[in-house]
């Protein structure tokens, strides 16, 4: 399946946004309500979003 460049942009955007919402989850957890996961767990989720996003932007 291809995609276009632009949809790549676009589609690095969502992950950008999926790992800003990841890291306020992990503050969540910090504060002491752990959501589905534990903290570290929810910064390296966020972790990888952002390396998405890097890859979609640049290829």
């Amino acid at each position: 399946m291809k995609i276009s460049k632009l949809a790549k942009r676009s589609l690095s955007v969502y992950f950008i946004y999926g790992a800003v919402v990841a890291i306020l989850l992990s503050v969540v957890g910090w504060l002491g309500a752990d959501i589905w996961l534990a903290s570290t767990q929810w910064l390296l989720i966020a972790a990888v979003l952002v390396l998405f996003a890097i890859y979609f932007r640049l290829s």
